[in-house]
């Protein structure tokens, strides 16, 4: 019973029987744990398998999902033995990046450095610490003190440590109806209850802000005013400017995710109202993916209320990569990198323009990732189901959908990770397919 290959091939039979059809959510890994009477550890390798074997798509954190059926029917545009393309992850690596990363860290790994760059790390980081980060990482219009800097393990771990810091359990958070999709996952552990609130072309609706707050007190909001994900849209400055007034008049707290705000130039929502904002970064995507040291800028008086969260839940950034991350600030490598990202992602946008011109795309051109809207009859977990047995990932739009049953015909396209003429070649599959009807793709 706890063999977790017989335990693949059960839920490979219910994918191939249909029983699990493409775009279905598997149950969580603690869940299929429980549910199977297996250690967790056991219920991570049947997932691992399944995603070996190409049944499923996703991450721990943001769902499982069914991407294809077994029978091998229907079109395919690249060789079944080819490496899948990943169009799922927003982690930007540059060619070579590596080499810049590693002349800046070499001193940390001399002998005499090795003992300095290990010591514990608390919740507020060192002084010399947030001098650099407050210096790399102020935007215009938005300059906090070095003091009001604290650092996680992660950028999840960051929005965690602000959420616990201002959202008691069972109380209401106000998100976005599509968010970062591991916000779910975060308040399900926290006890948190979250409010979708509608969007448009410039992000949350205000009236609709204002209607849930009425209705029932918000405790806190989550937003990405800045290059949205998944829908890559930026919040305009005169619905910025209204917003900020808006979390003064009702007394509200915004956590602002701008993780993937390094990529503009645009001032955040904390540059209007700072005594309202807590600020979320991190280096992930900023650098690399293995630097995950989070971020959390608070107000002052909310400060030690954060550290306090971060303390209780050990959150705290790991030694070596805390110590990594301020190196390459100090020296200017981690600006480096961004300038070139920015470059970068502005040159995948443009094929992706190129390519995906027939169809109706959402985004802001300086994104790393865009939001596609499917043209009748396609649904969204069969444009998933049809990528994959071309052998490329995508994220259905139920993945950030707070309320999946009002998850539209879409899905996401992240396009830092394969190199430009891989990512011409799945973008022009995807066109491709698009051009057919589900049926005639196999995937009805």
């Amino acid at each position: 019973m706890n063999n977790y290959r017989t335990l693949a091939d059960w839920i490979a039979d219910d994918i191939e029987a249909g029983r699990l059809p493409p775009g279905e959510r598997l149950l969580p890994q603690r869940e299929f744990a429980y549910q199977n009477r297996i250690a967790p550890s056991t219920a991570g390798r049947v997932y691992a398998e399944l995603l070996h074997r190409g049944l499923v798509i996703g991450e721990v954190g943001r769902g499982t999902f069914v991407a294809a059926q077994t029978a091998r029917t229907g079109v395919v545009f690249s060789e079944p033995t080819t490496p899948w393309v990943d169009l799922e992850h927003i982690f930007p690596v540059l060619p070579d990046q590596e080499i810049a990363i590693a002349r800046s860290l070499s001193s940390m790994l001399q002998p005499e450095a090795v003992a300095g760059v290990l010591n514990p790390v608390p919740a507020t980081g060192t002084a010399p610490g947030r001098n650099i980060a407050a210096h790399c990482l102020s935007r215009p219009g938005w300059a906090p003190s070095p003091d009001q800097f604290l650092f996680t393990g992660n950028g999840k771990q960051a929005i965690a440590a602000a959420i616990a810091a201002l959202v008691s359990r069972g109380a209401r958070l106000g998100v976005e109806e599509f968010t970062f999709a591991t916000i779910k996952r975060i308040a399900e552990r926290l006890g948190v209850t979250l409010v979708p609130l509608a969007m448009d072309g410039g992000g949350i609706r205000l009236d609709r802000l204002k209607a849930a707050h009425r209705d029932e007190p918000l405790s806190a909001l989550y937003l990405q005013p800045v290059l949205h994900n998944p829908l890559g849209v930026t919040m305009p400055s005169a619905r910025r400017e209204e917003l900020a007034c808006l979390v003064r008049d009702q007394d509200l707290i915004v956590i602002e995710d701008g993780v993937n705000s390094f990529l503009a130039d645009d001032p955040p929502l904390a540059a209007l109202v700072p005594e309202r904002c807590i600020v979320i970064d991190s280096f992930s995507k900023r650098i690399a993916p293995g630097l995950t040291v989070g971020v959390v800028v608070p107000p002052k008086p909310l400060v030690d209320r954060v550290a306090q969260a971060i303390r209780a839940n050990a959150w705290q950034a790991p030694a070596f990569a805390f110590n990594a991350v301020l190196q390459l600030m100090r020296e200017g490598t981690a600006c480096s990198i961004v300038q070139a990202k920015r470059k970068d992602a502005a040159a995948r946008q443009a094929l992706a323009a190129r390519v995906l011109s027939d169809f109706a795309v959402r985004t802001d051109p300086r994104a790393y990732h865009l939001w596609l809207e499917l043209p009748k009859p396609w649904r969204s977990h069969q444009l998933v189901a049809a990528a994959a047995r071309n052998r490329i990932a995508l994220s259905p739009s139920r993945a950030f959908a707070v309320r999946e049953a009002h998850a539209p015909n879409a899905v996401r396209i992240a396009l830092p990770w394969p190199p430009v003429p891989e990512l011409r070649r799945a973008l022009e599959v995807i066109a491709r397919l698009l051009g057919l009807t589900p049926h005639a793709a196999g995937v009805d």
